[in-house]
């Protein structure tokens, strides 16, 4: 059951209840986050509904109808968010976990993981010990392969996965392994369960060759009763009748767990189809389903592996479907961030202890209230060790980075639909910060109101103006509904909230309607399911660390014939490709542009130090914004 408690309950008070249930039996968990003042309350006991009622502090006591307490979605409403170092698994994040079936040797282990870390994995998995069907097959390096992957860790930064067979390697998992995983064939095997619950490491799950999805869930209750809550439930095929693949890929089981549970959810196409050239187009239909993540096998030599070749991609094979999932990700609301240590200053050293104490004093700055496309952008983009924080307007964030206030920005440059946001490529050129990184996020507005207003009852609504231009036609059929602008659509629902007025609505995201508690009255009312905004990065120094294949820069020419073609035959003559170009007017000199632009090329590499001289000797002024990672090229990004 879940006892539901006063806002105003002190902890005291809270003690005393717990104190009460555990004396009579009870296992109270007090779910992390979830933003309401509640306990879970498990176990067999003699406690009525009427005497815990009659308790000061209690206002409500919920029953739990499932099997499974713990994980499911009654006990904690918020989705998990795992975290393996400075890699988080749930929330609005992909997750990319590959490598080979099996550690072979060092050398294969090594190959493969720097393979993967530079296509985008953000962990690296391996088997040391190796369940097969066959006592003769391969059965894996045992602790010689947990001292690999141990160094796998230390030399890329990958934190690594392997799964733990019996209770026995216990002692070795802790000592050389950050995530266990427990295979498809122990599923139900509970004394290995509960061992992984002492544990305390986070715990991959795998579904059973022919489970049910709740027998899978009672599997995760048994890791959960024993104080682990950082369980990820994997997917990996049930068997069937069909013998075209391995296994069936149950992708219906996604949908169906995102309602159950509030444990993140991945994908295991590898094992679900036994067949290199399927696993790809299921990766991809298993982020689109909501996965947050996949495992997929790769090896750079799969004829040779001595388990599970026929599955496992090549390495350009894995490059290409993160290319793809890089895509998709925006699609249904998350974020692939390709490399965990491209955080510019935020991470560049993923094991340094140094690393993993500055990182909690970095800060970053956003425009408006939290629910914002803005506030969305910063919690994806950024560990949520780093803190975030709201102001008025965009000048606001470039003073704050500027004054060393908060370490980022992040603003919004442009939108699929509007276009650019100009004001913030005039406080590019203004202030000396710099682009360090971008990421885009789908927006998808709802008209959000009060839980008893009607479409019929508004007379106003509330929205940032990008947002009226997004929503065009939806405002064009309610010509009634008068338009008021606020600088932030998590402001609008903020207004909208404390007013109280039910004739007021506002234009925001689910996020900020759950926050402030109001309602999705009409949900996407953009004009165009193709809205993305693409958001970037600020700080006052350049990127140092991590790959950088894009640049901006801004610049001016001569007012004479040709100037602005001369810059472009720059580009074209050193095959670099110009992804945008934009005028802007100049302050205080009529009819005299600036010229910004976009390349996907990366300025501060010591081999385009002669692309700059030539710029710069055609042009009058030139300042380089910025050169960043982008996610890869040619990601498909023209759709944004």
């Amino acid at each position: 059951m879940i006892l539901v408690l006063e806002k105003g309950i002190t902890q005291v008070r809270k003690s005393q209840l717990k104190s009460i249930l555990a004396e009579n039996g009870c296992m109270v968990h007090e779910p992390d986050g979830s933003g309401q003042n509640i306990l879970g309350v498990i176990g067999k006991n003699s406690l009525t509904r009427e005497f815990l009622m009659a308790q000061d502090g209690v206002t409500d006591v919920i029953p739990i109808s499932t099997a499974y307490k713990l994980v499911s979605r009654q006990m904690k409403k918020e989705d998990t968010i795992i975290k393996i170092g400075n890699v988080e698994v749930g929330g609005d994040k992909i997750t990319i976990i590959a490598g080979p079936c099996a550690v072979e040797s060092r050398e294969q282990a090594m190959t493969i993981a720097k393979e993967v870390k530079k296509y985008g994995a953000t962990l690296f998995r391996g088997g040391a010990f190796k369940p097969r069907s066959s006592p003769y097959s391969f059965q894996g390096l045992e602790e010689e392969g947990l001292k690999i992957l141990a160094e796998v860790r230390e030399v890329t930064g990958l934190r690594v996965v392997t799964e733990i067979t019996s209770p026995m390697h216990a002692d070795l998992m802790m000592k050389y392994v950050d995530v266990i995983q427990i295979g498809a064939r122990n599923m139900q095997n509970f004394e290995l369960l509960k061992c992984a619950g002492r544990m305390g490491k986070p715990v991959v799950l795998k579904r059973g060759l022919a489970s049910t999805i709740e027998e899978w869930l009672m599997s995760a209750e048994y890791i959960a009763a024993e104080g682990n809550r950082n369980i990820i439930l994997c997917e990996r095929g049930i068997r069937t009748f069909e013998p075209y693949t391995r296994n069936t890929l149950d992708l219906s089981a996604i949908p169906v767990l995102k309602q159950l549970t509030h444990l993140p959810v991945l994908i295991d196409p590898s094992h679900a189809t036994g067949i290199r050239e399927k696993v790809s187009p299921m990766a991809r239909a298993a982020i689109a389903a909501g996965a947050d993540g996949l495992m997929i096998e790769v090896h750079h030599k799969p004829e040779e592996a001595l388990s599970d070749g026929p599955q496992s991609l090549y390495p350009k094979q894995f490059g290409r479907l993160i290319r793809d999932i890089y895509v998709i990700a925006p699609v249904v609301g998350k974020q692939l961030i390709h490399d965990y240590t491209g955080y510019s200053a935020v991470s560049t050293d993923a094991l340094s202890k140094e690393f993993n104490k500055s990182r909690k004093d970095k800060r970053v700055v956003y425009l408006g209230e939290q629910g914002t496309f803005s506030h969305k952008a910063a919690i994806q983009y950024f560990s949520s060790d780093v803190e975030n924080y709201p102001v008025p307007s965009f000048r606001d964030i470039f003073e704050h980075v500027k004054s060393g206030a908060a370490d980022f920005g992040i603003i919004p440059i442009e939108n699929s639909l509007a276009g650019s946001i100009h004001e913030n490529y005039d406080l590019l050129l203004e202030y000396e910060l710099f682009i360090t990184g971008e990421l885009s996020i789908r927006v998808v507005h709802n008209l959000i109101a009060h839980k008893d207003t009607k479409l019929e009852d508004i007379k106003q609504i509330l929205a940032p103006p990008p947002a009226f231009q997004q929503c065009r036609r939806f405002l064009d059929a309610n010509p009634d509904m008068k338009i008021v602008p606020v600088n932030a659509t998590g402001s609008a629902v903020k207004r909208v909230a404390e007013s109280g007025n039910l004739k007021d609505a506002a234009i925001g995201s689910v996020e900020a309607a759950n926050l402030f508690g109001m309602t999705v009255l009409e949900d996407a009312i953009e004009d165009n399911p193709r809205n993305f905004t693409r958001f970037v990065v600020i700080e006052k120094q350049m990127a140092q660390e991590g790959a950088k294949n894009k640049s901006s820069i801004v610049f001016s020419t001569s007012n004479k014939p040709g100037s602005l073609f001369e810059v472009m035959k720059v580009f074209s003559e050193n095959q670099i490709n110009l992804v945008k170009l934009e005028s802007r007017p100049i302050h205080g000199k009529p009819w005299q542009y600036m010229f910004y632009a976009d390349l996907e090329t990366d300025l501060t590499d010591s081999n385009t130090i002669n692309v700059i001289a030539q710029i710069e000797k055609n042009t009058e002024f030139l300042k380089i914004l910025g050169s960043y990672n982008c996610g890869k090229k040619g990601d498909g990004l023209e759709m944004i």
